[in-house]
């Protein structure tokens, strides 16, 4: 866990695919948001980390069959 006064490190694993909807199907941010990602405070980079596990979760349930 980080402090306050440390950034949160990126998602990004390295492995970058873009949806037809400009989600990165490696981490599941959008495209402004890893554009972004640098010049943003700890408190968004919070929100798009919970945005990208609904974005993960339901990417799971529509393409891999899981249960929601």
């Amino acid at each position: 866990m980080t402090t306050s006064d440390e950034p949160i490190p990126s998602p990004c694993i390295r492995n970058c695919c873009l949806n037809e909807e400009d989600v990165c199907l490696g981490c599941f941010r959008s495209l402004d948001e890893i554009v972004g990602w640098a010049d943003i405070d700890n408190a968004s980079r919070q929100i798009i980390l919970a945005n990208t596990k609904s974005r993960r979760m339901a990417y799971h349930r529509k393409y891999k069959q899981l249960p929601e």
